[in-house]
């Protein structure tokens, strides 16, 4: 199985409905100052969760609860229902919005391990990479996320040959 280097900063709470938070190193320079930007592990339970959280909601939240968006399991169906409500609440509290739902891909594309969808293989093809079944399957589901995301047009790409290195997927 492919390993990361992931930085997991200062959240490092463990304890019911609670994991550590994984920031991964191409996250660095937006995790060091009150993650001023929404990390991966965030992202991931949004779309778990169905809820788009706009940066301009992000940057009002406090750094305790920006931790506790990154930490709060999300992984059952009452966990990712509670994670929602949390989120919901914490929006509206801190914007007097409500929140944005979204509706949840029932098989993402980072679930399927057989086959490595024709975008991100595009992508890779732009650095002159290739990645095999075998290291997508290797990688974790957070992992395959992060290159979807990384990979998409519109998105800020300067992450994505860092995401690559970093997943050992290229040298």
């Amino acid at each position: 199985m492919t390993t990361t280097a992931v930085k997991s900063a200062s959240f490092q709470k463990s304890g019911p409905n609670q994991e550590k938070a994984v920031f991964f190193l191409f996250e660095e320079d937006f995790v060091e100052e009150n993650v001023r930007c929404i990390p991966m592990i965030v992202r991931f339970k949004l779309d778990a969760c169905g809820i788009k959280l706009k940066l301009a909601e992000w940057v009002k939240f406090k750094p305790e609860e920006k931790e506790q968006l990154a930490v709060q399991s999300c992984g059952t169906k009452e966990e990712t229902a509670a994670y929602k409500k949390y989120l919901q609440g914490l929006i509206l509290k801190r914007t007097g919005n409500k929140a944005t739902n979204l509706q949840t891909d029932e098989h993402p594309a980072w679930a399927e391990l057989k086959s490595i969808i024709p975008e991100l293989e595009e992508k890779a093809k732009e650095f002159g990479w290739k990645i095999s079944t075998e290291q997508w399957m290797g990688l974790t589901s957070l992992q395959r996320f992060a290159l979807l995301k990384l990979c998409r047009p519109g998105h800020e790409n300067k992450n994505f040959p860092k995401a690559m290195k970093e997943f050992n997927l290229v040298k």
